[in-house]
């Protein structure tokens, strides 16, 4: 039985993973293009939400940080609450990827099977192998949300998700209506107006919330990678306790804890700058000629049409098993579940022995933290311990 363990994904939980399982001295194999989701699902001169020291990869030992590596790459250095260009994070990721995972095989994987002795693999190379574990770090491809009654405008070309732009300029001169209230909607808003399109943002709630800016100190509440509050640093230091609580208390701060809300400094390229329409459902979209009619209802019962070139929905995404269709089917069938999420064990193995999950497909586990680039610090070390310590 070989004992190769295959992990498959190369943001930064695949990274981060691949090389503490490396550092025990597994045999590793990882699929994926190194930070391609980042590269190519991001829209250009985005800013991290997290800070500089909140935006590393896990590394098994010292010298690899976002600062290490902007001091060898001649980089501006970062400090405090600088912004985080998603340009420099991707470069960030990949070096990190060349000095500890050079490994890695942008190969795509067609299928995982279970066998008596552990996993079949296929590969598009035509490769197939077989490995002791997998590890899942796939991060948020399949998971793109739109809601109902956009989602059949997307064949068409209408609606599209966030995630589907690396770059907005494409959206210079026309109208678009972003749908959401996050950071992904406030910040897609702020640039694309900032490129020349006519852009209105739709939201649910009765306002746009922003993250309170930086104060000086003396601070009353700790600071975490998420944010300063005594709640953010018990989700953050005590992320091993989360799956003791129970399932439903866990679903529900995975979907509130820090969302949705955008970061204190879009506040200026928003306010006063971008039509927000508030306290607004979306009922209906049709389609009219080429380009969209909305009509949306807000909390008093009242109907208005919105019409519009193209609509941007930047509604986040839903974890769902049944969307990882590299797993056969047989193998989904098997594992036990926390709504969409795989429920999983200390070390992050789920129900199916020998097959892992990391990233945000541990959320419901392990919280809120795994939703971010700091929870690798969390979630690497301890599934590459758990891994070896099944030999």
């Amino acid at each position: 039985m070989s004992s190769t363990v295959v992990v498959i994904g190369a943001g930064p939980y695949g990274l981060s993973t691949a090389a503490h399982l490396k550092a025990r001295g597994l045999h590793v194999r990882v699929f994926g293009s190194p930070m391609a989701s980042w590269a190519e699902n991001m829209p250009a001169g985005m800013l991290l939400k997290s800070p500089p020291s909140a935006s590393m990869l896990s590394a098994p030992k010292p010298g690899f940080t976002l600062d290490a590596y902007a001091r060898q790459a001649g980089e501006p250095q970062l400090e405090g609450h600088d912004p985080v260009p998603v340009e420099m994070f991707v470069r960030y990721g990949r070096w990190f990827a060349e000095q500890l995972v050079p490994e890695v095989e942008d190969i795509r994987v067609l299928g995982v099977d279970r066998q008596a002795d552990g996993f079949h693999i296929k590969l598009a190379s035509g490769e197939e192998l077989r490995a002791s574990a997998v590890v899942v770090a796939s991060g948020m491809d399949g998971f793109a949300y739109v809601p109902e009654p956009l989602a059949a405008l997307v064949p068409e070309g209408l609606v599209s998700h966030s995630s589907h732009h690396a770059d907005l300029a494409k959206f210079t001169g026309r109208d678009v209506v972003v749908v959401g209230a996050g950071q992904s909607a406030q910040e897609s808003a702020a640039l694309l107006n900032e490129v020349g399109a006519q852009v209105q943002l739709l939201v649910r709630g009765r306002e746009l919330v922003f993250g309170a800016a930086p104060t000086p100190p003396p601070h009353w509440q700790p600071d975490t990678g998420l944010g300063r509050s005594w709640g953010l640093y018990g989700v953050v230091q005590h992320a091993a306790a989360f799956r003791f609580l129970p399932a439903a208390t866990r679903l529900r701060l995975v979907k509130r804890v820090l969302g949705p809300f955008g970061s204190w400094w879009l506040k200026p390229r928003l306010e006063g700058v971008v039509p927000v329409h508030v306290r607004q459902r979306i009922t209906q979209a049709a389609r009219n000629g080429a380009g969209v009619t909305l009509t949306t209802r807000d909390a008093d019962g009242r109907t208005r049409t919105v019409e519009t070139g193209h609509v941007l929905a930047a509604t986040g995404y839903r974890v769902r098993l049944d969307a990882v269709d590299f797993l056969a089917s047989e193998l989904r069938a098997e594992l036990v579940r926390t709504a969409g999420f795989p429920h999983l064990d200390a070390g992050l193995q789920s129900s199916v022995p020998g097959l892992y999950f990391t990233g945000i497909q541990a959320a419901a586990t392990f919280g809120p933290l795994l939703r971010f680039t700091c929870g690798t610090r969390f979630a690497a070390p301890r599934l590459a311990a758990a891994v070896a310590a099944k030999g």
